[in-house]
């Protein structure tokens, strides 16, 4: 028998650390690693220890501690972060391979959050970015399949989304509250092989 929504017991969130990390993720930093080798920050058999962990890792936690005493955070091969992100008179730019937590604070004040999703991990499916913009942007690069829907409550602020969405794809979420900000989403452009493909198919 389906329980009343609201008896219906939440879903547990897997934490941001323990989602699993995947052959692609594993060989990021193995080539970070192969390149502290090549310049001397690592020695041989740290090398050696270090792969061999990596290779065994399964959580992308347990990647992210190999590498972060050979290069500052945006240099990172894996960004495991889900502290809010805040900006004020600059630019946050946030790209790569990160993760995106389920419930994401941030804070613009008369600065640009800059958010490249390309390569990013979904803690789920449905993510919300809680925005408290004054004065400030928002920029989103998310891939296609990806919708983005705009709740927040905006006073004399601009939004402007052009994404590709799929029917059952994954979906970010921007809350809060924008006051003279601006929030813009946008899809890769598709190169004209792509254009093509897409035509065809709508021509069968």
């Amino acid at each position: 028998m389906d329980l009343p929504k609201s008896q219906t017991p939440a879903r547990p969130v897997t934490r941001v650390h323990d989602l699993r990390a995947s052959d692609a993720d594993r060989e990021r930093v193995a080539a970070v690693l192969g390149e502290a080798l090549a310049d001397g920050r690592l020695t041989m058999d740290e090398h050696a220890e270090r792969t061999e962990r990596a290779y065994r890792a399964r959580t992308l936690g347990e990647l992210t501690g190999l590498t972060t005493d050979l290069g500052p955070p945006e240099a990172q091969p894996i960004l495991v972060d889900d502290r809010p992100l805040q900006v004020t008179f600059g630019t946050l730019r946030r790209e790569g391979r990160w993760v995106m937590p389920v419930k994401l604070p941030l804070l613009a004040l008369f600065g640009t959050v800059e958010l490249d999703l390309r390569e990013a991990v979904l803690q789920r499916r449905h993510v919300v970015l809680d925005a408290l913009v004054l004065c400030g942007r928002v920029r989103l690069l998310v891939p296609d399949g990806v919708a983005v829907n705009v709740t927040g409550r905006t006073i004399l602020s601009t939004r402007d989304v052009r994404v590709r969405p799929a029917g059952e794809g994954p979906v970010i979420e921007v809350g809060g509250r924008m006051l003279f900000g601006s929030v813009r989403a946008r899809a890769p452009k598709r190169t004209l092989r792509d254009r093509m493909r897409g035509r065809l198919r709508k021509d069968r």
